[in-house]
């Protein structure tokens, strides 16, 4: 294949690129999911809302991603294609679906990114705070700034090298983790830990104390840290047997990432201690394995955790920048949008418009947030519940897409497995209420940004159905077979 007609992130890499099999799959959705980061912050808001019951929380949100992937796994097993929801909802039920859910997905990709801006000033606080001196007091901002130069930087040149090298620190992340994770357990239950009253405690299996509205609104968070196991469907092309290995590798991502996650957020839990005061220090962290590193192993040892989870940051806000500019330049190519955004340059092929815009618009948002005198904290939680909710608006495009293929009777899936969308959806769609009722300010605002968002998507159908109908079949026709 030539350096001209291959995507820009596999350009010039020949038949090798084709020779992916289920496991290389599997990690590099893994990896994508940014687990050292999910783990880090994730479980800080989890733990807030529902006290100890945290494991019991992720495992819930584990159960509710199966049910939701349910969709992905099988319409990957029909379809081989770049892995975006918008191909799938196009092929299944029509292109205008496809378009709506692919402006959810935009949406995903530029909130996402903008809440993991607001990360990489989480993290680098976390370590500038065990590093102490000039580094503790820059502000996040300008930390996101500059992460958000070097993401632009990166997006618009050959990346193959970078992102194999963050592809290992990532890794390098999760044995790092499995690490104090393992030093947790041993301490904790011999009773040499530093919190004397931390026990090997299988209660937060359970959901206790914890309310079912408490439960279902923490597992937004939690549902977060799946964010992303579809993404090694864009290497379908690159794959042996792809409607075969990329269906056994989603379901892989989605349980290594589930059994990786239930361990470390047990290990947290107890590390903390199941008494008031270890959920009071759970929910007030501002880094959980850099704090739990510092009690457990070292000084040290947190430093080098709080920096790979810097790291994972910026390669977040680097796939997620470069997933949403692809979108836009998609978009603008066939006439949504300035004709400028769809164009590409003329050696490296990348969408360099659409890069600049995807990139300053994250900055926008972040900065948005730092202008108002909010926080890191608040750039991510805030971003990433907005996120979250356009997410389960794209992904429930694709479990309505399989509903749709079953009872058209296009595949040979057994109609009695309707049962598994159908459940997916109401988990979807459950959470999404969640956030409107009993909310207090803020939250009571994003749900109501999210849908503002999709509605968009939803007016431009109406508004212009041949433009929709035209981005829709083209998007279809390059993803599908």
């Amino acid at each position: 294949m030539s350096e001209t007609v291959a995507p820009p992130q596999t350009a010039g890499r020949g038949t090798r690129s084709r020779k992916l099999r289920v496991w290389e799959v599997t990690a590099l959705s893994v990896g994508f999911m940014g687990p050292v980061m999910a783990m880090a912050l994730n479980g800080i808001g989890v733990a807030g809302l529902v006290g100890k019951s945290v494991p019991f929380t992720f495992l819930l949100a584990f159960l509710g991603t199966l049910l939701v992937g349910y969709g992905f796994i099988r319409l990957t097993g029909y379809f081989s294609h770049a892995g975006s929801v918008y191909a799938l909802a196009g092929a299944t039920i029509g292109p205008r679906a496809g378009f709506f859910g692919g402006f959810a997905l935009l949406g995903t990709y530029l909130f996402f990114a903008a809440c993991i801006l607001g990360a990489t000033g989480v993290f680098f606080a976390a370590w500038a705070e065990e590093f102490g001196g000039f580094w503790a007091h820059i502000p996040w901002i300008l930390v996101a700034l500059v992460v958000a130069v070097l993401v632009v930087v990166l997006n618009v040149r050959e990346s193959r090298v970078v992102t194999r090298v963050l592809f290992v620190i990532g890794v390098l992340g999760v044995v790092a983790m499995l690490v104090l994770a393992v030093v947790i357990f041993v301490r904790v239950g011999s009773g040499t830990g530093p919190v004397p009253e931390a026990t090997i405690d299988f209660t937060t299996f359970l959901p206790g104390d914890a309310t079912a509205v408490g439960i279902m609104t923490a597992s937004v968070f939690a549902f977060l840290s799946w964010a992303g196991f579809e993404s090694g469907s864009s290497l379908g092309e690159e794959t042996e047997n792809p409607k075969r290995a990329i269906p056994r590798a989603l379901l892989g991502a989605i349980v290594v990432a589930g059994v990786l996650y239930t361990v470390m957020m047990f290990a947290q839990t107890i590390g903390y201690g199941t008494h008031a005061e270890g959920i009071e220090s759970f929910a007030g962290a501002n880094s959980t394995l850099t704090s739990l590193s510092t009690l457990y192993i070292s000084r040290e040892y947190a430093m080098l955790i709080a920096f790979i989870a810097f790291v994972v940051a910026f390669a977040s806000v680097l796939s997620s920048t470069a997933a949403a500019a692809r979108l836009i330049y998609a978009l603008a190519r066939d006439g949504f949008g300035p004709k400028r955004l769809g164009t590409v340059h003329p050696v490296t092929k990348v969408p360099v418009a659409a890069v600049l815009t995807t990139t300053g618009l994250a900055v926008l948002l972040a900065g948005g947030i730092a202008v108002f005198g909010g926080s890191a904290f608040d750039a991510y939680y805030w971003y990433a519940t907005i996120a979250t909710l356009c997410m389960v608006v794209a992904y429930g495009m694709t479990s309505v897409g399989v509903i749709v293929a079953i009872f058209r009777g296009k595949t040979r899936i057994p109609k009695w497995e309707v049962v598994l969308p159908v459940l997916g959806l109401l988990y979807l769609g459950f959470v999404y209420a969640v956030q409107i009722i009993g909310q207090e300010p803020p939250y009571t605002y994003f749900p109501w940004i999210a849908g503002a968002w999709c509605l968009i998507g939803g007016v431009i159908i109406l508004a212009r159905p041949g433009l929709a109908q035209r981005i829709g079949g083209r998007l279809t026709a390059e993803d599908l077979d």
